[in-house]
């Protein structure tokens, strides 16, 4: 199994036609048949179902999908690190949730570059969870998430305390003086659960039973957009909610009978690479 007939099953996977696949590695037609013939050959599976119009992943091809994705990731990430080590004095790879990166560490990692251009950073964006099983699988040195991990060889530590705060658009003058429960459930609110169970749940429990958001997305900074210049709602940690309201884009609604839960942010590395971590970040 080599490198080349992965790489041409992830692309296919993804355009889910030959020509575009073929046009995209820059080979022919022929070759992307092939190459993909030969995989399911040495598999003994299907990869694909095939048809007329379209071309799209067999169960046997989806599973394959994420070892395909692993090996690929781990493979260019290698590489990449044995030819940064003859260039640079260290090198962290560094994953996190983006509201964690936008509220907190964005600053801090631009600060660490300007006074350690020798030291290699790569940094990744996802989810909780994506994150935390690419850190145990040797793809990340260090993630910031919302959720800890106890586990051998690993540092978990309490990052940041984040206050969720009510925004909407700085012009949409409903509730100034503040908004009860009761009156949150008739708004038209945006649904961030921020990848978060409790919060999520949280949230949800404050709105009838069954109620169906206009929107629901599970990264926040995604959510922004939806509440500029719109009569919208959204709970935002204050941190990363504070710029937009410093810049007068959306303002902040004083809650009159409730109170959120506070969002606890974790900081997770290697044992190995918890001396640079603690350089950086703390």
């Amino acid at each position: 199994m080599d490198m080349e007939g992965l790489r041409t099953f992830l692309v296919l996977a993804n355009t889910k036609n030959y020509t575009r696949a073929a046009a995209q590695l820059f080979v022919a037609q022929s070759t992307v048949t092939n190459r993909i013939a030969e995989l399911e050959r040495e598999l003994g599976v299907s990869l694909f179902d095939r048809t007329n119009r379209k071309v799209g992943l067999t169960l046997e091809g989806e599973k394959f999908r994420i070892y395909a994705d692993n090996v690929m990731e781990l493979t260019e990430s290698a590489l990449a690190e044995i030819t940064e080590a003859r260039r640079f004095d260290s090198h962290l790879r560094i994953g996190s949730a983006d509201s964690i990166y936008e509220g907190h560490l964005a600053s801090k990692i631009l600060l660490y570059r300007q006074d350690h251009p020798r030291d290699s950073l790569r940094i990744s964006i996802g989810v909780t969870s994506h994150l935390l099983e690419q850190l145990q699988a040797d793809m990340l040195d260090v993630v910031f998430v919302y959720l800890p991990l106890a586990k051998s060889g690993y540092h978990s530590k309490l990052y940041k305390k984040d206050e969720l705060v009510l925004v909407t658009d700085v012009d949409n003058d409903q509730y100034k003086d503040g908004i009860t429960e009761q009156q949150l459930t008739g708004v038209n609110y945006l649904m961030c659960n921020f990848a978060l169970q409790e919060v999520g749940q949280y949230i949800r429990k404050l709105f009838p039973r069954f109620h169906q958001f206009e929107l629901e997305i599970d990264d926040c900074m995604k959510i922004v957009p939806f509440l500029l210049h719109q009569d919208t709602y959204t709970f935002l940690p204050k941190d990363m909610a504070e710029p937009y309201i410093a810049r007068g884009e959306l303002r902040e609604i004083r809650l009159l009978d409730f109170r959120t839960p506070v969002i606890n942010s974790y900081i997770i590395c290697k044992r190995s690479a918890e001396e640079m971590c603690h350089r950086i970040f703390m």
